[in-house]
């Protein structure tokens, strides 16, 4: 597949990236930045410059999937992890020869965003609408909702399943599953929560509802 990996430059992203690199997919990185451009094209992919709280049709074109880790630090949590989002997936839904894949990184409580640290409500909440707006579009989606995540290096292994009490994941792990998923028919359509577990990624993504 030709994979765009929206949000390349951001510290899950760029383990996307580099994992993707390894790969059999053609991968471009999209960036917000000129300046972070020959950064990405180190990884051996393509790049694109595109903003996502403006038009994202150049950076879609030709793509056959979409991962999407883009996220504003909390920043701009309505323009880009909300409005952004959901540019994205509308884009994607009228790209010409189609896009196949999406693949969202959510977080836990997404679902519940009063549930969640009251710190992180908006971004939660942003989080929310992106994901209900991908799970009513008619893209081939996963959405993976990891919990806290950590700079612990890849184990390799997680849990995953509908829903998880709070806990952590390392962000290589997180990584790792993001692109796992891309070729995992048994992801399609799933919405689900991982954390760090005893159960290696391909396995745990066989089932990842847990039903």
């Amino acid at each position: 597949m030709n994979v765009l990996v929206a949000g390349a430059h951001g510290q899950v992203g760029q383990l996307i990236t580099e994992l993707l690199s390894d790969s059999d997919h053609e991968t471009t990185a999209m960036v917000r930045a000129e300046s972070q451009v020959d950064e990405m094209e180190s990884f051996g992919v393509e790049t694109v410059v595109a903003d996502l709280t403006e038009d994202v049709a150049h950076a879609v074109a030709g793509h056959d999937a979409i991962v999407f880790a883009a996220g504003s630090g909390g920043e701009d949590v309505e323009g880009v992890d909300r409005d952004g989002a959901i540019g994205m997936i509308e884009t994607a839904e009228a790209e010409a020869e189609g896009v196949e894949r999406f693949v969202m990184l959510s977080s836990m409580n997404a679902d519940d965003p009063e549930a969640g640290p009251d710190e992180l409500t908006d971004y939660l909440l942003a989080k929310q609408a992106a994901d209900d707006h991908l799970h009513e579009s008619e893209l081939t989606y996963t959405i993976v909702r990891p919990g806290a995540l950590t700079d612990e290096p890849a184990t390799g292994e997680i849990r995953a399943a509908r829903k998880l009490d709070p806990g952590e994941i390392t962000r290589a792990d997180v990584a790792r599953t993001l692109v796992t998923a891309i070729d995992m028919a048994s992801t399609h359509g799933k919405t689900f929560e991982i954390l760090a577990g005893d159960e290696p990624i391909e396995s745990a993504l066989r089932s990842p509802t847990g039903e």
